[in-house]
């Protein structure tokens, strides 16, 4: 997707942020973004950007799965209107515990209340469910961890759930797939509030290898050719991600794993939950952008090396599962690359690279 040069919108700083926690919710879901948005600074002022707090049921300690305990500043019922109405983004967090929070009315009751006054709703992984859960996503395209994804279809209709993307931003609704997606989804937040200078520095303060499009894959051939438990589907995956200038068709991997087409195409798509043709595309999609990333080769050699062929066939994959061309990806791997890979150049002084680690 074609992306304009951001210009950070008017300060209002500190802009406030609340998180909604809930016991057994994921820590990452909520330590990840509000990490980055803790040491996000205004380049207006240098001040810190945003004010964050957690909220919960009850205010006090609140138990994650990973066994860390945290603490909610305000129960539920401390926080008025008004509150609410000077919000600017409103944040839920996903885990374990979204199976039972999105069955709690006087919660989702918060959610819809809070969702309404708030500038921006905003849900980290399975914090999508409760949203979903809430109505607040009824109508709108929204995205959840991929596991989640067919559960969540299936019980909201309402909701179009698009289960590949990292992040989905449907007017002033964001949702993100799980775990690390939510720190992307938080980066772009800030780049929208604070300018890209200011993104990529917080990406380099926290070595982030490099900020993600929303339209970037939740899915990877390799991972997904490592769950597989057949063995001779399991060979066949690894053969696609090894060799994916190969003949890849249906009755060439049939042979491969001794099975005729119509079994081989049935298990697989059982194994891998992609047919063939799919799980194709991706692991040929994974080897493009690796090559991307890694120098100037043309993209009509990339194109061949990858195993598309002709270069348009490449871009179309690009744009369907990523969501950007081939060479806006490269573009913004490199830029990526030299802004937060790289050191600041000595004697900066700006106010950009004064965020805390």
């Amino acid at each position: 997707m074609t992306r304009a040069i951001s210009k950070p919108s008017k300060p209002a700083a500190p802009r406030r942020v609340m998180m909604l926690v809930y016991d057994a919710a994921q820590i990452l879901d909520i330590a990840g973004p509000v990490q980055l948005l803790s040491t996000a600074v205004d380049p207006a002022t240098g001040e810190p950007a945003y004010e964050i707090e957690l909220v919960a049921e009850e205010r006090g300690p609140v138990a994650t799965t990973c066994g860390l305990v945290l603490r909610a500043n305000r129960a539920l019922a401390d926080v008025s209107s008004s509150d609410l109405a000077s919000l600017d983004t409103f944040m839920v967090s996903g885990g374990e515990g979204s199976r039972t929070a999105m069955e709690d009315e006087r919660l989702l009751a918060f959610v819809r209340k809070a969702s309404a006054r708030a500038s921006r709703t905003v849900s980290i992984c399975t914090g999508s469910v409760i949203l979903a859960a809430a109505g607040v996503l009824d109508g709108r395209r929204a995205t959840t961890h991929w596991a989640y994804a067919p559960t969540m279809r299936k019980r909201f209709p309402k909701v179009s759930v698009e289960d590949d993307a990292i992040y989905i931003r449907d007017g002033n609704i964001w949702t993100s797939a799980g775990v690390t997606a939510g720190m992307d989804l938080a980066l772009a937040l800030i780049e929208e509030d604070l300018g890209r200078e200011m993104a990529l520095t917080l990406a380099r303060h926290h070595v982030m290898y490099l900020m993600r499009p929303g339209g970037q894959s939740q899915f990877s051939a390799q991972l997904a050719a490592q769950r597989v438990e057949n063995e001779r589907l399991a060979r066949v995956c690894t053969f696609i991600v090894e060799n994916p200038r190969a003949d890849l068709t249906v009755p060439a991997l049939a042979a491969r794993a001794h099975m005729s087409e119509r079994s081989f195409a049935r298990h697989f798509v059982a194994e891998t939950g992609f047919t063939p043709a799919q799980f194709v595309e991706r692991a040929r999609l994974d080897e493009a952008c690796r090559r991307l990333a890694g120098g100037d080769v043309s993209l009509d050699a990339v194109s061949a090396d990858a195993g598309f062929g002709a270069a348009e066939r490449m871009r179309r994959a690009f744009i369907r599962h990523l969501g950007v061309t081939p060479g806006r990806y490269r573009e913004r791997f490199r830029t990526a690359h030299r802004e937060i890979i790289l050191p600041p150049t000595a004697g900066t002084h700006d106010a950009h690279h004064r965020a805390p680690l």
